[in-house]
């Protein structure tokens, strides 16, 4: 038996219908909250955008049900640390002369003492941020936002410190994305405990 018309059509219909607009999975609950606090935060921010936040909060919050701004505040403090805690690492490759990781980095002869510098430099600088991590957490639970707000203001300036010591010695640096994602996750927390 032939189909009629009027169900071919309909059918057509709603097969264009779902061309047009596909059906959206669900987001979970800890998806949607952050996708809201980073449209509040993340909209108008010259420091970091949307998607920044949505990836690097998404990574870490799981199906966590209820999150409001300071938690959020306090994932972003955390993946500073891992992140602070990992490029102290690379430059401690770097200055053994190992590379950056997985050989990525290697530092040319002409240029060994300025990188050295500067390397030894931002080892200092990320020390610091790995060391206020745990002064930021502990503030942040304490509710001490204006505290957790300062130290992250100056991990902010660390990392950007780091990357501009590079510029002034006049060569390449090798830690340009760590320094990036650092300034933007303290920027980030920053932004989110404005807010709780």
């Amino acid at each position: 038996m032939a189909p009629s018309t009027s169900s071919t059509s309909v059918m057509s219909v709603v097969a264009v219908l779902l061309l047009l607009f596909p059906v959206a999975p669900a987001l979970l609950p800890s998806a949607q909250i952050i996708l809201a606090a980073c449209k509040t935060v993340g909209g108008g921010s010259t420091y970091f955008d949307v998607q920044f936040c949505e990836e690097a909060l998404g990574s870490v919050a799981g199906s966590v049900h209820s999150l409001n701004y300071q938690d959020l505040g306090g994932l972003a403090v955390g993946l500073l640390a891992n992140n602070a805690t990992s490029t102290r690492d690379k430059i401690g490759r770097l200055l053994r002369g190992g590379g950056g990781g997985g050989g990525d980095v290697k530092l040319k002869p002409e240029n060994d003492a300025a990188v050295g510098w500067c390397l030894q430099s931002c080892w200092s600088l990320y020390g610091g941020i790995v060391e206020d991590g745990s002064a930021s957490s502990a503030a942040i639970k304490a509710g001490k936002l204006g505290e957790a707000t300062a130290i992250l203001e100056k991990a902010a300036d660390a990392a950007k410190k780091c990357e501009d010591g590079f510029g002034k010695g006049s060569v390449a640096s090798p830690l340009t994305t760590e320094d990036d994602d650092a300034y933007k996750l303290a920027k980030l927390g920053v932004a989110l405990l404005r807010f709780a």
